[in-house]
């Protein structure tokens, strides 16, 4: 179980990329927002996949313990957001992902190596 929100983001960001997510992300944005402490980014290159990323996800998490306290967007599966309290994930499609580019707008924030 994770001890931290940034083992947290991390174990998150692992499961993501073992479902085969695309260009997985893990910004620190601590310093920029009180809204979290990290953000996980990831996309899924059609509406099913970026539905069955965030149904695996929640599996994977609930089976720790954990349960997202939100989220929004799962109907339509465009863009999808789990809040994990200390961290919230965004699961996006990539054309979505590419139209907002959230790393753009999160630039001064800091990028974790997924396999920190």
């Amino acid at each position: 179980m994770p001890a931290n929100s940034r083992e947290l983001a991390l174990k998150i960001a692992n499961v993501l990329e073992s479902k085969k997510a695309v260009d997985v992300q893990v910004l620190d944005v601590s310093h920029l927002t009180i809204i979290a402490d990290y953000f996980v980014i990831a996309s899924g290159n059609s509406e099913r996949q970026v539905i069955a990323l965030c149904d695996e996800l929640e599996h994977a998490m609930e089976q720790q313990g954990f349960q997202a306290r939100r989220k929004e967007g799962y109907r339509f599966g465009r863009w999808i957001v789990l809040d994990y309290i200390d961290v919230i994930v965004h699961i996006m499609h990539r054309d979505e992902r590419a139209f907002y580019n959230l790393e753009r707008l999160w630039a001064d924030s800091l990028p974790l190596s997924v396999r920190s």
